[in-house]
């Protein structure tokens, strides 16, 4: 018999400051690896970046664009072996722009982080034949 997976958990946080010039998804990466979280999430985020690094919906390549960006909004999943992340910002003149971040993110002047973690489960990834991709499963600890 399989054991059913309880949705709750109990969670843990960590605040942090990204600087400028850091690499969002490489900072990111650290500090999971830093702090040994198994099913993190962004819980709050807030921030500029100068670089911009999108995959668009069905597309393969990144869309790299350089200026003046205000986060709008970032969310996801991360764990150990990967992310799940989607970013959307705002230009000079409010024009928004949002996709599945990538590699190549770069903060301009500050990016303040509230990442979650749940205690009770654990993120991995594994291909799945629906959609082509490795996508989240989600097993008790």
């Amino acid at each position: 018999m399989t054991q059913a997976l309880s949705p709750y958990s109990n969670a843990r946080f960590i605040a942090i400051r990204l600087l400028p010039g850091e690499d969002v998804l490489l900072t990111l990466r650290k500090h999971i690896t830093q702090h040994g979280f198994q099913a993190a999430f962004i819980a709050g985020c807030v921030g500029s970046l100068t670089d911009v690094a999108l995959r668009f919906a069905g597309q393969e390549e990144t869309d790299h664009t350089c200026g003046k960006f205000e986060i709008v909004s970032l969310i996801g999943t991360l764990e150990a072996n990967g992310e799940h992340l989607h970013l959307s910002v705002s230009d000079e003149k409010g024009h928004m722009r949002g996709g599945h971040m990538m590699p190549g993110c770069s903060v301009r002047t500050t990016l303040e982080l509230i990442i979650g973690e749940l205690e009770n489960i654990t993120f991995t990834r594994e291909p799945c034949a629906l959609s082509g991709y490795e996508e989240l499963v989600v097993v008790p600890r």
